[in-house]
């Protein structure tokens, strides 16, 4: 956490982002886990029970539904409504016990959990094995499932008791405990499955109570919670400020105690308020990244995706963008990541000749038009014009369509709409999340739902099968080349996660995923 506007500050958060990706490892093959996870519930601060935290939301959800949702802004909501089979360590993303309290691989193709007993979902039914199996069914057969990607290798799910489970894959799969660490793991309550997008049931620390879309989402506590010492508050109040500066003023006057998911020029603002905010700027593995849809003409050419990422000037868009807080990207693995080949780190740079050569090769030597899709807010907008201008320099003329990023992710990746689409990539806790989610052909974020190309379909299987990172690690290193190879993306800067919020607020820790969890948070008398 820094407080302040010194330049010091963010060269420290930078080394200290350096030395926590070092620190993460893969982390799947840990078995028997201890329940720890209610002796780490310890107040803070002289935390008492009681009041509602007010949250400054940049984005209206996709969805309530964790098999539906699609955006990684929808996480901050979901993570209070649902708890996930595994949780993980927010400063290493190491696996740590959830609804699950041990898990063992019985063999490299069989995975048995053993599940915390005494949990009630929020409609007062129980948490048990029939409710994992019910739920990670649904995830695989719901015509909208977005865990489809990331749970491909599961072939069955087997009851072997009211509170143990045993999963069987196709393929070995080691990142499997860490990918029910994220929406493939929230349970949802399945006499609630057909209401799940607007009337949530999970057994979280709060309850769903109403949703004013693009206004307001409220959550209450959930009393009867399995964890006795949380939730402190009394519910949580989020207010849909799509724009962010809207937002931290909010933050600044006293309207609400939290705004998050804030870009580097509202952290120079909140650093010049002095005592009245906390301001908070940790290291992340979120990238801004360009998806293609290349499911279709133009970008099935991979002459023309790589005439993209060799127009881009990905230190231009940090500094204008970013305000140089932010690392130049290659892949969706940051420098310094322990499954990130660091070989790779010049892969694509700005070459402009490169890039019109390339284009003509594939037919658009007089340059070729492309709709380029947004989200409506201004930061988003700023950066896509900052990209579409560098675009525009080697004959690429891009037609920006905007929206709100629920409407946005519904027409490109659902829909098959437009041509690529600037998102940000939050990460997610076992790396080869992102190249299924992205990449893989059941993939959410693969608009075209084309499948990979071989060479990185294996490397990604080959991911799943070591237990440990240095087994692990040359599977990445191919799998990033063969996405650089065919352009698959296009890369461009890793940003902090920046928070800003009230001293009333207790007990906050930031995660490497950059997606805020206040299950544990309280206001301070």
């Amino acid at each position: 956490m820094s407080h302040g506007n010194d330049q010091q500050g963010s060269v420290s958060a930078d080394l200290r982002r350096r030395q926590l990706l070092k620190m993460m490892g893969a982390g799947t093959a840990m078995a028997l886990l201890p329940n720890t996870i209610a002796s780490r519930a310890v107040a803070q601060d002289g935390a008492t029970k009681g009041g509602v935290l007010r949250l400054a939301a940049p984005f209206n959800p996709t969805s309530l539904d964790p098999v539906t949702s699609g955006a990684g802004s929808d996480h901050m909501v979901l993570y209070s409504i649902y708890d996930t089979l595994v949780d993980f360590e927010p400063d290493t993303l190491q696996p740590r016990p959830g609804l699950a309290t041990a898990w063992e691989f019985e063999t490299p193709t069989r995975l048995v959990f053993t599940l915390r007993e005494g949990v009630k979902f929020h409609d007062g039914s129980d948490f048990d094995a029939e409710a994992v199996k019910a739920n990670l069914e649904r995830a695989l057969t719901h015509p909208r499932s977005s865990a489809k990607g990331d749970l491909q290798s599961l072939k069955s799910v087997e009851v072997l008791g009211p509170h143990k489970v045993a999963l069987n894959t196709s393929q070995p799969n080691t990142a499997l405990p860490l990918i029910l660490a994220d929406r493939p793991g929230m349970m949802a309550s399945p006499a609630a499955f057909e209401g799940g997008d607007r009337n949530p049931v999970g057994t979280g620390a709060f309850r769903f109570k109403r949703w004013d879309d693009g206004a307001v989402i409220d959550l209450v506590r959930f009393d009867d919670y399995w964890d006795e010492e949380i939730p402190y508050l009394d519910g949580l109040t989020y207010q849909v400020i799509t724009d962010l500066n809207t937002g931290l003023r909010s933050v600044i006057a006293g309207e609400n105690h939290f705004a998050y998911r804030l870009n580097p020029q509202q952290k120079l603002v909140a650093d010049r308020v002095g005592d009245r905010v906390v301001v908070s700027s940790a290291p992340t593995v979120a990238v801004y990244h360009l998806v293609f849809n290349y499911g279709k003409a133009p970008l099935d050419d991979v002459r023309v995706r790589q005439a993209i990422n060799y127009a881009i000037d990905r230190q231009a868009f940090n500094q204008a963008a970013l305000m140089n807080l932010g690392t130049v990207a290659q892949t969706m693995l940051p420098p310094d990541y322990w499954a990130h080949d660091e070989g790779l780190n010049e892969f694509y740079t700005l070459d402009q000749e490169k890039a019109r050569k390339l284009l003509a090769e594939a037919g658009h030597a007089d340059g070729l038009d492309l709709e380029f899709f947004s989200y409506s807010d201004q930061a988003s907008q700023q950066r896509s014009e900052v990209i579409m201008e560098q675009l525009r320099q080697v004959g690429i003329n891009c037609r920006l369509i905007s929206a709100s990023s629920a409407e946005m992710y519904q027409r490109f990746m659902v829909e098959g709409q437009g041509d690529m689409m600037m998102v940000l990539w939050t990460g997610r806790p076992d790396p080869v999340q992102g190249f299924l989610f992205v990449y893989g052909e059941d993939g959410a974020n693969n608009a075209g739902h084309v499948p990979p190309p071989p060479e990185l379909a294996e490397a990604m299987a080959d991911a799943l099968v070591g237990q440990t990172q240095e087994e692990r690690k040359p599977a990445f290193a191919r799998m990033e080349k063969a996405a650089l190879e065919h352009a698959l993306s296009s890369e461009v800067a890793f940003v902090p996660g920046i928070e800003v919020y009230s001293p009333k607020v207790g007990g906050y820790e930031p995660n490497l995923l950059g997606k805020p969890k206040f299950n544990r948070l309280h206001l301070k008398n």
